[in-house]
């Protein structure tokens, strides 16, 4: 049921590839020792060392980047889960610790702001959803009532810029709200206990109200474009210059996962590969109803998400949420993604959107 992808580059490929391949010396390279980490702004239930909800998970589950570097005994992967989310990714980046990580747009910007130097490798966790939770009994009717209420938002993360737009739309600031940072779990149990009238979030919104623990008062799906969640696959800097063949490995092989994780008909293996994080399929089922999984996966850095980075950058400063302005000039590397999409012949496999959202017309 489940995708078996095999080893990328056999011996005779590796012939084959000659002077125009973009890993040379591989077999030169095999037995030299190099450890990946590879960080997620996310960790499955109790802990789990698993993250569902995008491409990324589906390569980590899989073994997808395990098998491409089989010919190479000596480079190790270490997968690293965050129940800080984004801005403990940001931490670890800053301590050296982190070398690649899959991250959600708010985080990424703070992190520009205080000078960490990343690249932007590929999208991951595009046009991803924000819901307001709040107990099933609550009297509460829209974003407008939560005016003056107790809110739990996980401030850092992406979640934490898409709900301060949301509120914006509806004539309120965070001031208006009396908002309690708390990280997913503490949220989900502050609700239930009855600490907080309402919290925000994803899946853990979603897994409350099917435990029918809450409801949800607001979801971005349906709403302005513009207050969806991004993500991507990021690198240090220094990481990607010192090592562009394994870079370009690894993102080639999550092209291949998004690719396998934008077939509507794998839709139900996906969800069951994704409950390896603890969370039951029917989450992320409610999770992407409504929405195609190529446009949920796809990999592309377009204009829509790039505009979208900028806007972002912009609004955090205008929100305070960073104290000095963000340029995205050179962030996005389109060399890896544009070189995966060729190698999987997938270059026509999924649109790109324009600045104004709108597929961009091929040819």
């Amino acid at each position: 049921m489940f995708p078996r992808p095999a080893p990328r580059l056999t011996r005779r490929g590796l012939a084959t590839l000659g002077a125009a391949t973009l890993l040379p010396g591989l077999r030169a390279q095999a037995d030299t020792p190099l450890t990946v980490r590879i960080g997620f702004a996310s960790i499955g239930v109790d802990n789990r060392p698993f993250a569902g909800g995008s491409p990324a998970g589906v390569a980590h589950a899989e073994g997808y980047l395990e098998r491409a570097f089989a010919d190479r005994p000596g480079l190790r992967l270490q997968w690293f889960f965050f129940k800080g989310a984004g801005p403990a990714v940001n931490e670890a980046f800053a301590n050296d610790q982190l070398d690649i990580a899959i991250q959600g747009d708010l985080p990424q910007v703070v992190a520009r702001a205080t000078g960490l130097k990343t690249t932007m490798l590929l999208a991951n966790g595009a046009h991803a959803p924000t819901y307001i939770g709040v107990p099933p009994t609550s009297t509460l009717t829209g974003v407008k009532d939560l005016k003056g209420r107790r809110v739990a938002i996980f401030r850092g993360t992406n979640n934490h810029l898409a709900i301060i737009k949301v509120l914006a739309a509806n004539g309120l600031s965070e001031r208006d709200l009396k908002v309690i940072n708390m990280d997913a779990a503490t949220s989900s149990a502050a609700l239930v206990a009855g600490e907080i009238e309402a919290t925000v979030g994803n899946y853990d919104v979603l897994q409350l109200v099917a435990k029918g623990l809450a409801r949800i008062l607001y979801s971005t799906k349906g709403d302005n474009p513009a207050f969806e969640r991004q993500g991507t696959v990021i690198a240090r800097e220094a990481f990607v210059t010192a090592q562009p063949e394994v870079t370009q490995r690894i993102v080639t092989e999550f092209v291949r996962a998004a690719h396998w994780s934008s077939q509507e008909e794998n839709r139900e293996a996906l969800f069951a590969i994704w409950a390896r994080s603890g969370r039951s399929p029917e989450i992320f089922r409610e999770d992407l109803a409504g929405q195609t999984l190529k446009s949920r996966h796809t990999p592309l850095l377009d204009p829509f998400l790039i505009e979208q980075y900028r806007v972002q950058a912009q609004q955090a400063y205008e929100f305070g949420l960073i104290r000095r302005r963000v340029d995205i000039t050179g962030w996005f590397d389109q060399r890896f993604i544009t070189a995966a999409l060729a190698e999987l012949g997938l270059q026509d496999f999924w649109t790109p959107l324009g600045i104004d959202g709108q597929p961009v017309a091929r040819g």
